[in-house]
């Protein structure tokens, strides 16, 4: 990795933490602000909902400023908006207001956050992104690690909606600094500058039925990982632990996906994201697998935690970088822009799917509806990696 890719990487390393940990703020203070706006603690949830739809719907509409303009520039209006929306988020007094700073946040989300760090990866390293990709996730996994006891010592100190304001302030002086002056300008047909090399790894446009086979696989995984990490405590005591021990069990998982994410990225070049997804979609089914036959007994569930955990974090990196394998620096800005809608629309409608799911027809039915999922997004997979190899031999053969 060279110095310019990795003083990349440092400042998208501490704005997207910053960007995705304060976003964790009803996490810890919904409580307060459900007292305080005197709405139901499920509805301060639904701005993170919110959030969620207004990314996905604003994404395809950034591709074009994003290859005309170039992630700096998205990235620099991303953090303007988004501190606007947390200074309104605070001074919100009724539902109507607590929505549309939602609502804003969400735009600046868009534009900002983890769909624009990649095509910024990407205009500085090309087709070699994948390891910076991988080491930026590596580090944004520990952001509510971070940021969840800094916005509960934030909260005490000076109320949730100082809370706010300190992070509209952040947002406002730290992560638009960053972007302005810690990322390159992008000179004049940088976006059309790959070597001979990498415009022959790749077409720019694959066709039509490779899109819709890297979104649905994508999608199908995002669906169960994205929906598990919102009901995985209420799951562990749907299988028959005690609040105590579900929390002490759930509470694991975060380490366990870093730590995949770490193997991911120590592995370096040596594989891409579609070999990363259909090991980790391979994995997946036997979670569910285990835990269904399991009965709740303790080494089942360690054992779907570790294995499910190994799975969904490596499949994180792999949505990400499953694009890079067939589109090149020209055309990953528009297909992973595209790609966020669909993602960022089932961010927001896994949860409360699943946990309905959960509640009307039990956790067996649940985990059964997330191996066909899960087994589904593992045959797109298998014919990626077909298709996939027929790139490489065409561009062997050319």
């Amino acid at each position: 990795m060279n110095r310019e890719i990795a003083g990349v990487l440092v400042v998208l390393a501490v704005a997207q933490l910053i960007g995705w940990g304060s976003l964790g703020l009803p996490a810890i203070v919904g409580r307060r602000i459900a007292a305080d706006l005197q709405i139901a603690l499920p509805t301060v949830f639904a701005g993170t909902s919110v959030l969620y739809v207004t990314m996905g719907l604003c994404a395809p509409l950034l591709a074009e400023p994003f290859k005309r303009a170039g992630a700096r520039r998205v990235m620099m209006a991303g953090a303007a908006v988004a501190a606007l929306g947390f200074v309104l988020l605070a001074c919100a007094q009724e539902v109507a207001l607590y929505f549309i700073a939602w609502t804003i946040l969400g735009v600046g989300g868009s534009a900002a956050l983890s769909t624009a760090a990649y095509i910024m990866l990407n205009e500085v390293a090309g087709r070699h992104a994948k390891g910076a990709i991988g080491a930026l996730m590596l580090v944004t996994g520990l952001s509510s690690s971070i940021f969840w006891p800094t916005t509960a010592c934030l909260a005490d100190a000076v109320g949730w909606r100082g809370t706010c304001m300190v992070y509209a302030l952040a947002m406002g002086l730290v992560c638009l600094p960053l972007y302005t002056f810690g990322l390159p300008r992008r000179t004049a047909g940088a976006v059309g500058s790959e070597t001979s090399s990498e415009r022959s790894a790749a077409p720019s446009a694959p066709d039509r039925s490779t899109f819709v086979l890297v979104v649905a696989a994508i999608a199908l995984n995002a669906f169960v990982s994205i929906g598990f990490s919102a009901i995985l405590v209420e799951l562990l005591k749907a299988q028959g632990l005690s609040a105590t021990e579900a929390v002490a069990f759930g509470s694991t998982l975060g380490v366990v996906q870093v730590s995949a994410r770490a193997i991911d990225f120590i592995g370096g070049g040596r594989w891409d994201g579609i070999t990363t997804g259909l090991v980790a979609g391979t994995l997946l089914p036997v979670a569910m697998l285990i835990l269904i036959f399991g009965h709740g007994v303790y080494w089942s569930i360690a054992a779907f935690i570790l294995i499910y955990g190994m799975a969904s974090g490596a499949l994180a990196v792999a949505r990400a970088t499953i694009p890079l394998v067939f589109y090149d620096r020209g055309a990953f800005a528009k297909a992973t822009s595209h790609i966020a809608l669909p993602l960022n629309l089932i961010s927001a409608a896994a949860p409360p799917i699943l946990a309905a799911m959960l509640t009307h027809f039990g956790s067996d039915a649940l985990l059964a509806l997330a191996m066909l999922c899960s087994s589904g997004a593992l045959v797109m997979l298998l014919m990626l990696g077909r298709r996939r190899r027929m790139i490489g031999t065409a561009a062997t053969t050319s």
